[in-house]
């Protein structure tokens, strides 16, 4: 068991800052705390995102140039290699699962 005030963050890229609260190989929960400005540039990775917007709003960009606003109780999800990005609009909040577990994130 872990509690996210006791672990460290890391910033990633500017203005994200992550916290991985427990992992196994076929899956993670991660911590998201996001400034009002910070970019998450498009990309994609081998595992399925899910995600839950505690509070804030982020605009979530696709490959194609659609986009969508998640709010406070949003949801969302990426299918595994599926390229997106995100603006975070206001300071943000927000929980992610991906599965498998990023190698990057343990």
């Amino acid at each position: 068991m872990k509690n996210k005030k006791d672990l460290p963050a890391v910033e990633n890229p500017p203005g994200i800052f992550r916290k991985t609260l427990e992992y196994t190989d076929d899956a993670m929960v991660c911590h998201f705390d996001m400034k009002k400005g910070a970019k998450v540039p498009l990309h994609n990775h081998h595992a399925a995102q899910l995600g839950y917007v505690i509070s804030g709003r982020v605009r979530f960009i696709l490959e194609n140039n659609a986009h969508f606003i998640a709010e406070a109780g949003c949801s969302y999800s990426f299918d595994r290699f599926e390229y997106h990005g995100a603006e975070v609009l206001e300071d943000s909040e927000v929980m992610e699962c991906f599965s498998p577990a990023r190698e990057e994130y343990k």
